[in-house]
């Protein structure tokens, strides 16, 4: 072979080597290399298999894509937190609207405004759901499901006094405790104390939790008039009593035990009174007014995106799944949980369905469980003092001043 016939074959064999390698480059196998790591907490063994389903048919339709689901069983957000300052936290993870307020502020999570196509349609969530997540003008997270509170009654229990409906007031409320304790049931209604259950009361007749600035602002004769309604049920008309009391553990078990007749609980407590207490035959409705309006809580959880993660559009192709209308499907399809846009819970039909229908109508009008950027000075100071003074140690004005200033203190310091 002469030299100009020798260049021309190598010539030809390192081009060919250039476009298998290039071909190589592009192919699909390259992308099998993109994992994702999604954290949350522990929930029930059925949450756990539901999600992780719902993670396998999104692998299926993102062949690049694999996820790699992980569980915090302690301290969910000490963990994440340290792990954000350390960069090393999650490229997703779950996000209570609790804590958000303060991880929105801290430019750790990344906005999600931009990855937002059309198609996504924005608008099908529910309002009083996202608002939760938006900071800023930006939005950082989007809700996966979510429970309002409703009122869970006894029929049984019921028909025996010649009730014939649920009371739609307060003041009805109280009447029916009365009728029902002592009768099949020990108490009429049972009671949970902590804000995030009492939390709607306060602004029922004009009052806040937090101010403008962040601040505990609920010592005011507006705040703790709704309140006050909790105190004297249990302290004057004696028909309503809190868990300890009864040695239950909560107060779905409360209720599953027979201890009381009424109870306000979340969509939770569907399945576990099914489960536990098949034998009592329970139905469900909205919260009775208080002051002549509709109030409830509503919590919610949103998958956020670190913004320090390496894959961020693969991070949103999960995000956007998960949030999107056949993701979203398959994870509230069971009752399990509630779908935080429209058109999955009408096409699911839980705003028809007896049991959960209370639960979707008060999604609008709700009290968003979230009190600001230093959630836990509010809640703990509001939850120690509010007992003391329901069990009479001292005065709900009493008590509520003393957690307002120490709460206030507090947020003072970490400002």
């Amino acid at each position: 072979m002469n030299k100009s016939k020798c260049l021309y074959f190598w010539g030809w064999v390192i081009a060919v080597a250039i476009i298998i390698i290039s071909c190589h480059s592009l192919s699909p196998i390259s992308k099998l290399s993109v994992t994702i790591k999604l954290s949350g907490w522990g929930g029930s063994p059925i949450e756990q298999k539901l999600l992780k389903q719902v993670l396998q048919d999104f692998e299926i339709k993102h062949p690049h894509i694999k996820v790699k689901y992980e569980v915090i069983s302690d301290q969910y957000m000490d963990v994440i937190k340290t792990r954000l300052i350390g960069e090393a936290a999650p490229d997703v993870f779950y996000l209570d609207a609790l804590e958000a307020p303060f991880l929105m502020s801290q430019n750790v999570l990344e906005p999600l405004d931009t990855y937002i196509q059309p198609e996504f349609d924005l608008a099908d969530f529910e309002d009083n759901l996202l608002n939760s997540f938006k900071y800023q003008n930006h939005i950082y997270g989007f809700p996966k499901d979510y429970s309002t509170l409703v009122l869970f009654y006894n029929k049984k229990a019921f028909n025996n006094v010649g009730l014939k409906s649920p009371p739609t007031t307060w003041d009805e409320l109280r009447r029916y405790s009365q009728k029902l304790t002592g009768k099949l049931n020990q108490y009429g209604f049972g009671e949970s104390p902590e804000l995030a259950r009492q939390g709607y009361k306060i602004p029922a007749y004009g009052g806040k939790i937090v101010d403008k600035n962040g601040y505990a602002a609920f010592v005011n004769e507006a705040g703790l008039k709704g309140l006050n309604l909790v105190i004297d049920q249990y302290q004057k008309d004696r028909t309503s009593v809190l868990k300890s009391d009864v040695g239950a553990s909560s107060g779905s078990d409360m209720f599953g035990q027979g201890k009381v007749s009424m109870v306000i609980e979340g969509n939770w407590a569907i399945p576990y009174l099914q489960e536990t207490f098949p034998q009592i035959d329970f139905a469900t409705a909205e919260v009775p007014k208080i002051n002549n309006k509709k109030g409830t809580m509503v919590y919610t959880v949103a998958y956020v995106m670190n913004k320090q993660t390496k894959h961020k559009k693969a991070a949103w192709e999960l995000i956007s799944y998960l949030t999107g209308k056949e993701g979203m499907e398959k994870w509230t399809g069971t009752g399990f949980a509630l779908p935080t846009r429209k058109s999955v819970a009408e096409k699911l039909g839980y705003d028809k369905d007896p049991l959960r229908s209370a639960l979707v109508a008060g999604v609008d009008y709700a009290t968003p469980w979230q009190v600001g950027k230093y959630p836990a000075a509010i809640v703990n100071n509001f939850d120690n003092q509010f007992i003391s003074a329901l069990l009479g140690e001292q005065s709900l004005n009493q008590a509520m001043l003393r957690a307002q200033n120490a709460a206030n203190q507090q947020i003072k310091m970490m400002k």
